[in-house]
């Protein structure tokens, strides 16, 4: 008797767990389980957000135009003053080295004492004009001999003229014994020591290297597949490796129009001008990764960009239903980075499948 029990027992249990697989495992085909909710794919809700588009570019950081100079010397000769080392910040108009200036002083000096010599030599001949005058009116000199002295005159002021010049040419080139910082910055290099002959015959030599940190910007390198979404004011931020989780935010300022192509990738640079760093230092050559944020939509009604598909029959997404996923026939309007708005074919609070589905013939 207790073996039947027993046996009776065992093939009832064995029964209600088979019912229960089978019902189980074909509720999950279905994609409905025995609660209602979805079984066996992934699903989200068609609701209300903001979305945005963004486009992902790498980049670098640069000087902007003028904010990198190399002072350099226009004249030749022996670096006697240094004043400036590498990562030194300076002034504009501060004076950053000195040449050996005797021999531009003896050139000042000896134009100097021409433009006296020429002066005398003026005042003398203005002396002599005066004597003729009074001669010619007495006819004591003759027509030729008072334009003569009118000659000699207009020459020595001439010579004066001339004098002056020199001097204020030699003035300059001793001027330029001394090299000033043209714009405030930091010293980013020294390529030339005390003791060192400058020759500047054919081009300016250069002394120091200044940077304007406040002056920079970012060349952001953006694919010729996005480049046609970029527009000149648009808001971008950007992270460098330097300041990991801080995210610095620019605007676009220019689209250079020619292409740059490097491992045979069509490139166009795109220039950011850096906002506020709050007190963080940023600095050239450092690389970026910048997100160029395009136009957005507030409060649409969205889906994940993976919920939504495509064939020939046009847009559609899948929402589950009690026999499996069921194609439903969308219209949707702005694509951003993750999301999509739909303008038709669904309702707020929709069910859709994001992800593969199998569905049956």
């Amino acid at each position: 008797m207790n073996k039947k029990i027993w046996t009776i027992l065992f093939v009832v249990v064995a029964v209600v767990a088979a019912a229960y697989w089978y019902f189980g495992r074909a509720d999950t085909l279905s994609g409905i389980d025995s609660s209602g909710s979805t079984a066996g794919y992934q699903t989200t809700t068609a609701e209300r957000r903001d979305i945005s588009s963004t486009v992902i570019a790498t980049g670098v950081i640069r000087p902007q135009v003028g904010a990198e100079v190399r002072v350099g010397s226009r004249v030749s000769g022996i670096l006697s003053e240094l004043h400036v080392n590498i990562g030194d910040y300076v002034r504009a108009g501060q004076l950053l080295a000195v040449l050996d200036s005797t021999e531009f002083r003896a050139r000042r000096n000896e134009a100097a004492a021409q433009l006296q010599a020429a002066i005398v030599e003026r005042d003398y001949a203005e002396l002599e004009l005066n004597r003729a005058s009074q001669m010619i009116e007495e006819s004591v000199v003759t027509q030729a001999q008072f334009d003569a002295a009118q000659r000699a005159f207009d020459m020595a002021k001439a010579q004066v003229s001339l004098a002056a010049a020199a001097l204020d040419a030699a003035e300059i080139q001793l001027g330029y014994t001394r090299i000033s910082a043209p714009i405030g910055g930091v010293v980013a290099s020294v390529s030339t020591q005390v003791g060192e002959t400058v020759a500047a015959s054919f081009a300016s030599p250069t002394f120091v290297t200044i940077i304007d940190l406040d002056r920079l910007e970012v060349w952001a390198y953006v694919d010729e597949t996005d480049i046609g979404r970029v527009e000149v004011g648009q808001q971008a931020t950007f992270t460098v490796d330097t300041y990991m989780g801080t995210d610095f935010s620019g605007t676009v300022t220019a689209i250079q129009p020619a292409a740059e192509i490097v491992d045979n990738v069509v490139n166009y640079v795109t220039r950011i001008r850096i906002g506020p760093t709050d007190g963080k230092i940023l600095r050239p050559e450092m690389t970026t990764t910048v997100n160029i944020h395009l136009e957005s939509r507030e409060g649409v009604l969205a889906v994940p960009n993976g919920a939504v598909r495509r064939d020939a029959d046009g847009l559609y997404a899948y929402t589950p239903g009690s026999a499996g996923p069921e194609r439903r026939a969308i219209r949707t309007g702005y694509r951003g980075s993750s999301f999509t708005e739909v303008l038709d074919g669904l309702a707020e609070g929709d069910l859709v499948i994001v992800g593969s589905v199998e569905v049956s013939n």
